[in-house]
């Protein structure tokens, strides 16, 4: 059981009394070798991770400029403190938005401002430390990303960037997180983040079909490695089996099955979600997105709909024309 007191929810929003340190504890399993080294990452917390970390941070912001001008720009007005569901639920004052950014922003200003090299108690500047990462590796992975904060932020912060950024930091020195990567694993050797493979899948949706006919009276296909379909549908992994995802999957075939679509799921590329975006890892984002590309082009369809899942529709709409185009095999 978690030891601090969930705030509680009233009608009106009140922002809650601050209570330092009472998230510290909260971190995720560390990924082992083996959920590391299939990603490109080092098994384990390598020797000069200091100097690594740093020179990371710098290839990040010179790669990303909005990086560099989110890092700058933040005045600390406040006003994305209470739009944060962690810091809501939790009264840590280093899960506001504004101060899990500083986590990173203090080494940003250490190591690549004039005032932070030469000043650094003056601008809140500060060394890249192992309590700097261990506090890193607890309130950077207490973000979901979803983005709220820069709904707010009167200069469009995106603290889900910086989030990203630091996870590729910690995963670049050997410090990822388990659950993200042991996912992003399974989906490069079977497919889909539940490891979940072929023959098990063809079993499945056969499943699905047999209790959709049972409930409803027809015979709703589940199509599976169908050349020359029309549409590739792409979905999370959850909606095989999970409840009440499968309804979602269910639904799909449903409409597919009254409008008279010609359709398929794909054993290579059955799974939607997009843990690279979670882990800040545009590159493995791009591998994972590619699979999607290449059994389109396989299959031969001409239209590619995604499932509901907000990683997936994030990638999708914001860089699978970046990462994986041009679609020109697709129809306009």
């Amino acid at each position: 059981m978690a030891d601090f007191e969930t705030p509680e929810l009233k009608e009106i929003p009140i922002i809650p009394h601050v209570e330092d340190g009472a998230m510290a504890h909260s971190k995720p399993f560390v990924a082992k070798a083996e959920f590391q080294e299939p990603l490109g990452y080092p098994g384990e917390l390598i020797d000069n991770w200091e100097q690594v970390a740093v020179e990371k941070l710098g290839e990040l912001k010179g790669k990303y400029r909005s990086l560099q001008v989110f890092l700058d720009s933040c005045v600390k007005c406040g006003a994305c403190t209470d739009k944060c569901h962690y810091y809501l639920g939790t009264s840590d004052p280093k899960n506001m938005p504004v101060a899990r950014q500083d986590l990173l922003r203090k080494v940003y200003r250490r190591y690549y401002t004039f005032a932070g090299k030469y000043f650094p108690k003056l601008v809140g500047a500060q060394d890249m430390t192992k309590e700097v990462l261990d506090d890193w590796y607890s309130y950077f992975h207490q973000c979901s990303q979803c983005r709220r904060c820069s709904v707010f932020c009167p200069y469009g912060i995106d603290t889900a960037e910086i989030s990203m950024a630091a996870r590729e930091i910690m995963d670049a020195v050997g410090m990822g997180q388990k659950y993200c990567n042991e996912i992003i694993a399974k989906v490069f050797k079977i497919g889909n983040n539940l490891g979940l493979p072929e023959p098990a899948l063809a079993d499945t949706l056969e499943g699905l079909e047999e209790e959709v006919e049972e409930d409803i009276g027809v015979p709703v296909k589940f199509p599976l490695d169908v050349k020359g379909a029309d549409i590739l549908l792409v979905t999370p992994s959850a909606d095989f089996f999970a409840e009440p995802h499968v309804d979602g999957l269910i639904g799909y075939a449903k409409v597919f099955h009254e409008a008279g679509a010609s359709w398929t799921l794909s054993s290579y590329a059955s799974e939607a979600a997009n843990f690279g975006m979670f882990i800040g890892s545009y590159e493995n984002m791009r591998r994972i997105s590619r699979r999607i590309r290449k059994a389109a082009q396989e299959l031969g369809v001409k239209r590619i709909i995604f499932g509901e899942c907000g990683h997936a529709w994030r990638v999708a709409y914001a860089f699978l024309n970046t990462y994986d185009g041009p679609w020109d095999f697709l129809d306009p």
